[in-house]
């Protein structure tokens, strides 16, 4: 955004949000195994939970126990990120109990994830993934006017209700003002397929959603991930989509990993 000093992340090289226009897309769970997905082909990852209200990347590694670390660097206290699955992980979730709800406003909310950015010592990362809150509200502006993003994946369902708040969540991102590359988007829950069938597949959101908003947005389809019982199952237990049997969802990912590298530039600061 015009007019605002950038935060340097030294280390960083490429900085990528996750957005949806509304919450139940399965945005969360994309981010995580995208960012997992980046680990395991060897990539340095960190994941920052931006959703300051309701933090659910700790659930999801199975660290919603684990309390950072604290290390001096250039005389400064700074934290140490959590690892789990190759991710170098930080979420507001570390820092307040898990059922403990924050009633912060707005402008008080932008301060605290900015501290997590600022605060945090990363270290040499290739990709630092963001997952967003649902909407376009004080935490998305906070991040798009401090940082230097190499751009934006919008996640959707294929139902229309799902594609028309996608498109208000890639408006913020088109703006004049903000002018932040769109590099493509992933149609989460595209199809369901049963065990006992694995040649069926069952359009039950509808079809055709994602490759239908990418292309109103000019830019493109990265995939379409199955929607597999597996996958929530794990995500409770604290578990990725690399210990499950379905290897569907594996091969999703991976190719949404491909598609993606080809978009993405490197930051220059």
């Amino acid at each position: 955004m015009k007019g605002f000093e950038k935060i340097k992340i030294p280390g960083v090289k490429r900085i990528i949000v996750i957005a949806s226009g509304k919450g139940g897309v399965g945005k969360s769970t994309v981010s995580v195994n995208l960012a997992v997905a980046l680990a395991r082909q060897g990539k340095e990852v960190a994941l920052v939970d931006a959703d300051i209200y309701g933090p659910s990347i700790p659930k999801m590694f199975g660290i919603e126990n684990a309390r950072p670390e604290m290390t001096k660097f250039e005389q400064k206290d700074m934290i140490l990120p959590v690892k789990k699955e190759g991710v170098k992980i930080m979420s507001i979730g570390f820092f307040v109990g898990k059922h403990q709800g924050l009633i912060w406003r707005g402008p008080m909310a932008g301060k605290a994830i900015t501290q997590l950015f600022e605060d945090t010592l990363w270290g040499e990362i290739d990709y630092m993934i963001i997952d967003f809150p649902p909407g376009t509200g004080d935490i998305q502006l906070t991040t798009v006017q401090n940082l230097n993003l190499s751009g934006a994946i919008i996640v959707t369902t294929p139902q229309e209700i799902a594609l028309n708040d996608a498109r208000k969540a890639a408006s913020m991102f088109v703006n004049q003002d903000i002018n932040i590359p769109i590099l493509g988007v992933i149609e989460n829950m595209s199809w369901f397929t049963p065990k006992q069938h694995p040649d069926e597949k069952y359009y039950i959101f509808g079809k055709g959603g994602g490759a239908k908003i990418a292309s109103e947005l000019n830019s493109k389809l990265l995939g379409q991930i199955p929607l597999v019982t597996e996958v929530g199952e794990a995500a409770e237990e604290g578990l990725s989509i690399y210990g499950q049997s379905d290897k569907s969802i594996v091969e999703a990912f991976e190719k949404v990993v491909e598609q993606m590298e080809e978009k993405v530039p490197l930051n220059l600061t």
